[in-house]
């Protein structure tokens, strides 16, 4: 690092670990399984009866119990956005071989992103006041639902001591848990951090907002083909629940335990449109300055990014308008650097979606494999990027995770291969 004599290296930031519970698969390996089948999840919704919604699709995990993870009793403390939480958490800590006593002295923390936290559990429980008064409802509620709910579970659950971060920075919010984490541990703020997002918005009130606004498909005689990433017929993206974490941490820490090395955290950046709640900034430019910044922070050129995994919501105006960004941010090696946009397989997570697709670039990384995107039938001709519809066998030096969300909030990270 450049600066006054004397001064210091950054940190550099290992990813160790991997948890991850997504409509395409439960745990890293079923994760990039469900990658690799490179077929959607999404089907009709049969948490509660769609009818008379606009869309009545959604990416469901419906293989998840949490008590897998805790015992049945604090599960049932839980909303199903803080189960799914802790449950990525403890996946995480088991794939990188950190034991409780690892992280029990103060330097591990907790970044967790959800953009509704827990909405969901509360809409059930205002429907049961409404049915029979408030004795009906759950005596947790009130602790249950709050965004940071997340990050306190997973610090109760797992005994750490450090900052216990929680942020609903929209669809953005599981990538920029990550970059702060990153920057925490770069930083010396901590030595180890689980950083990602969780969220559990499947229920009618919630489902029907988002359907109202006109952002969701409706391709409901389709589901499988409803969420289509770059192509010129997309017509909304399809809801989704999940959880992704990722175990940070400094790298001489993971080398003294000997710990697997996934890849490497190398930047972050972050940038708001100041434009539209719902709709992003036309130019992109404001998506492009975080996508640049997190290259400097990295220490990257455009032309070393070799891999770019999209926010790719499939709505109509995102695809233009990251693309957009991607040009103005990489100049002419955007229209041929290697995209994918996954959301075709496991859907929008909202606030988790930047962590898995992140969880999903670090595996693309580590094991030579750039992802497809599913359902891409038509590349839209106004994107002029390179976009993958089938998986592709490479491995570069470094990639890109982009996530945009509601309110204009926009986060990028860098990740480097590890040689």
């Amino acid at each position: 690092m450049s600066g006054a004599t004397g001064a210091t290296a950054p940190r550099r930031v290992a990813v160790t670990g991997i948890g991850a519970v997504t409509p395409i698969g439960t745990g890293p390996d079923a994760l990039w399984q469900g990658v690799l089948a490179n077929e959607s999840a999404v089907r009709r919704i049969d948490r509660f009866d769609p009818n008379g919604l606009p869309s009545q699709l959604a990416a469901q995990v419906d293989d998840f119990d949490a008590a897998d993870f805790v015992d049945r009793k604090r599960a049932r403390r839980l909303d199903r956005f803080s189960q799914l939480a802790v449950a990525a958490s403890r996946m995480a800590i088991t794939d990188c071989c950190l034991s409780r006593a690892d992280h029990s002295d103060g330097r591990t923390g907790v970044w967790m992103g959800s953009a509704l936290g827990g909405v969901a559990f509360g809409e059930e429980q205002h429907a049961a006041y409404i049915r029979r008064g408030p004795r009906a409802v759950a005596p947790t509620l009130a602790t249950a639902i709050f965004g940071g709910a997340g990050a306190s579970n997973v610090a109760i659950d797992l005994g750490i001591r450090g900052p216990a971060i929680g942020n609903a920075n929209s669809c953005a919010s599981g990538a920029t848990a990550i970059g702060q984490a990153f920057h925490a541990v770069r930083s010396g703020i901590v030595d180890v951090a689980l950083a990602g997002g969780a969220e559990a918005p499947l229920a009618p009130l919630t489902v029907g907002a988002f359907a109202m606004i006109g952002v969701l498909s409706r391709r409901n005689d389709d589901p499988r083909t409803a969420s289509r990433p770059f192509d010129v017929d997309r017509d909304g993206f399809v809801i989704a629940e999940g959880a992704a974490v990722l175990v940070l941490e400094e790298w001489s820490h993971a080398e003294r335990r000997d710990a697997r090395i996934l890849a490497e955290v190398a930047g972050f950046g972050a940038s708001v449109d100041g434009y539209h709640l719902t709709a992003p900034l036309p130019s992109g430019e404001a998506a492009g300055a975080a996508i640049t910044t997190a290259l400097q922070d990295a220490g990257v050129s455009p032309e070393e990014i070799g891999y770019v995994n999209a926010h790719a919501s499939a709505t109509v105006l995102n695809e233009i308008a990251e693309a957009k960004a991607l040009h103005l941010a990489l100049g002419e090696h955007a229209a041929r650097v290697p995209v994918s946009g996954t959301k075709g397989l496991h859907g929008h997570a909202l606030g988790a979606t930047g962590a898995i697709e992140a969880a999903i670039a670090v595996m693309a990384l580590d094991r030579g494999l750039l992802p497809g995107t599913c359902n891409l039938a038509r590349l839209d001709p106004r994107c002029e990027l390179n976009v993958l519809a089938e998986p592709m066998a490479a491995r570069p030096a470094a990639a890109l995770s982009t996530s945009f969300g509601f309110g204009g909030m926009n986060a990028a990270l860098v990740l480097r291969a590890i040689a």
